[in-house]
C-alpha cells in the first residue's frame, strides 16, 4: 500500500480494512463474566453467537473483494477492543492512535499500533494526555475535510493535536455534541451520521447541531433520517462498502426502507451479542485503512 493516501472518505469502495473477531475480543466465558458490567454492556454476550455473528459480518464485507487484517488478542485490551474504530484514526499520512475517553480502553491503541506496524502501516503519531479522542469522534467528509465530535470521549486538546498532526492542507470542523445520556454513555458523533455516499448520509437529526446540519445541506449532502424509535437499536450506524451499497444491523426497518428508496442496496447482520449489548454497529466494528 503506497502512503501517504491521496482519498480519505467514508464511503468510497473499501480495499483496506481492520478487524477483530470477537474469538479474540471475548477471550473467554470468564474474561466476559469478569468485564461486562464495568464497561457498561447491557448484558454479557454469548460468546459462541458472538463469535458466529462476527464471521457473518467479516463474510459480508469479503463481498467487497477487500483486504481483511485481523487484529490478535491482546492481555492490556478489554471486550471493548471489539470496537477497532475508536482506538485509532487514519489520516493521509498514515495512522493516529488515539488516547481513549473511556479509561478502561486506554490499552487498545498500543495494542493497534503494534498490529499496525506489523502490517506495514505506518503510524505518524498520537494522542497524548490531557487529550483524548476516539475514532468515533472522526468523520472524513473528503481528503481535505474532516469533521470532529467534541464531547465526553474526544475534547478540545485532542482535536488541537489532531490538527496539528494532519497539518494545514486539512480543514478540522469541529461538530460540539449534546450532552444526551451523559458521560457514562455511547455517543460519538458517528451515533449521529454515516456517509452512504458522496451525496447521502443516514442522521439522527434531533441530536444533530443545526451548524452542522446546516453545513451538510450547503454541500448538497441528501439526508436519509432515522426516527426516533430506531435511534438507540443504532439505525444511523451504518458502514458503506461502496457508494450506496452499506452494512446495517438487522432490524431498523424504516430506516432500511429509506435507505433502499434512496437507492441504496443495504446488506444486515444479527448484531445482537456484539452491536447491541456493547453498543457499536458496524462502523463501530471495522476500522477501513484505504478507500478508493
Amino acid at each position: 500500500m503506497a502512503w501517504p493516501l491521496d482519498t480519505l472518505n467514508e464511503a468510497g469502495p473499501i480495499l483496506e480494512i481492520v478487524v477483530k473477531h470477537a474469538r479474540e475480543a471475548f477471550a473467554s466465558e470468564a474474561a466476559i463474566a469478569a468485564e461486562w458490567r464495568d464497561l457498561a454492556f447491557t448484558a454479557p454476550p454469548d460468546r459462541a453467537r458472538a463469535i458466529d455473528q462476527s464471521d457473518q459480518l467479516i463474510a459480508l464485507l469479503s463481498t467487497t473483494g477487500a483486504v481483511i487484517h485481523r487484529l490478535p488478542a491482546a492481555g492490556r485490551t478489554t471486550l471493548d477492543s471489539i470496537y477497532v474504530r475508536d482506538a485509532s484514526v487514519v489520516t493521509p499520512g498514515g495512522m493516529v492512535l488515539c488516547h481513549m475517553g473511556k479509561p478502561r480502553r486506554r490499552g487498545e491503541s498500543a495494542a493497534q499500533g503494534e498490529a499496525f506496524r506489523a502490517l506495514g502501516i505506518p503510524v505518524i503519531g498520537e494522542i497524548v494526555p490531557p487529550g483524548t479522542i476516539e475514532g468515533g469522534d472522526i468523520v472524513w467528509i473528503d481528503s481535505s475535510t474532516v469533521a470532529i465530535g467534541q464531547g465526553y470521549r474526544t475534547n478540545a486538546d485532542g482535536i488541537a493535536q489532531f490538527r496539528r498532526l494532519v497539518g494545514p492542507s486539512v480543514e478540522c470542523i469541529t461538530v460540539p455534541l449534546p450532552h444526551w445520556r451523559g458521560p457514562g454513555d455511547v455517543f460519538h458523533l458517528m451515533s449521529l451520521i454515516s456517509p452512504v455516499a458522496e451525496d447521502l448520509a443516514v442522521v439522527y437529526s434531533p441530536l444533530m447541531p443545526v451548524p452542522f446540519r446546516e453545513w451538510l445541506l450547503a454541500r448538497s449532502v441528501e439526508l436519509v433520517e432515522v426516527p426516533d424509535e430506531e435511534f438507540d437499536t443504532m439505525g444511523a450506524n451504518v458502514l458503506a462498502l461502496e457508494p450506496r451499497r452499506a452494512v446495517a444491523l438487522d432490524g431498523n426497518a424504516i430506516t432500511r426502507a429509506r435507505l433502499e428508496a434512496a437507492g441504496v442496496e443495504v446488506l444486515v447482520y444479527d448484531g445482537s451479542e456484539i452491536s447491541l449489548k456493547g453498543g457499536g454497529g458496524p462502523t463501530c466494528l471495522t476500522r477501513p485503512i484505504r478507500r478508493r
